[in-house]
């Protein structure tokens, strides 16, 4: 019975967007960094800020707030970047940054402290959503950070990614 309880059990890593706390499965998450410069790359959508050298590799930055229409994310000292991995629909896996004005903390939620989410009172498309989740007497969206971007956006994002490493490369020879 021990197992079945654990096998319910999610970890998630909470974060802020505004007045708002959002969280992200653990499983998606790869890292947090503090925010840095961040590369503008031109002719993307208006919520990537850009492309980040993380270890080497180019990894495209979105603005969370800015995808979900709260506005744009300011620099303070708690911004930072959530390295997340996001699969697109073949199954691909693709590498992002997600914005965020500060990260709170990982914490379990048990499957039965999860609702769906609700069709009415939020400004999100509740279609990014997993459900909602009740931590210390407050609800906490909890993101399905695959459904967030459309394959299209992705693609858009992934592909600047590429472009700006391949314009490192070339600069470099």
């Amino acid at each position: 019975m021990a197992e079945a309880i654990a096998s319910e059990t999610t970890q998630y890593l909470s974060f802020n967007l505004g007045e708002e706390v959002f969280a992200l499965d653990i499983g998606k998450v790869r890292e947090v960094l503090e925010f840095t410069t961040v590369t503008k790359v031109p002719q993307t959508p208006d919520f990537m800020r850009g492309v980040i050298n993380l270890r080497g590799g180019v990894v495209p930055v979105v603005d969370m707030k800015l995808k979900f229409g709260m506005g744009e994310t300011e620099k303070t000292i708690n911004t930072c970047v959530i390295i997340t991995e996001v699969e697109l629909d073949d199954g691909e896996l693709t590498v992002l940054g997600a914005l965020a004005d500060s990260v709170q903390e990982v914490f379990d939620m048990h499957a039965e402290d999860v609702e769906p989410a609700p069709k009415l009172g939020t400004q999100l498309n509740t279609e990014f959503l997993k459900g909602m989740g009740k931590k210390d007497d407050e609800f906490v969206l909890l993101l399905d950070i695959d459904k967030v971007f459309s394959l299209a956006e992705l693609e858009a994002v992934s592909g600047a990614g590429e472009y700006s490493l391949q314009d490192q490369e070339d600069e470099g020879t």
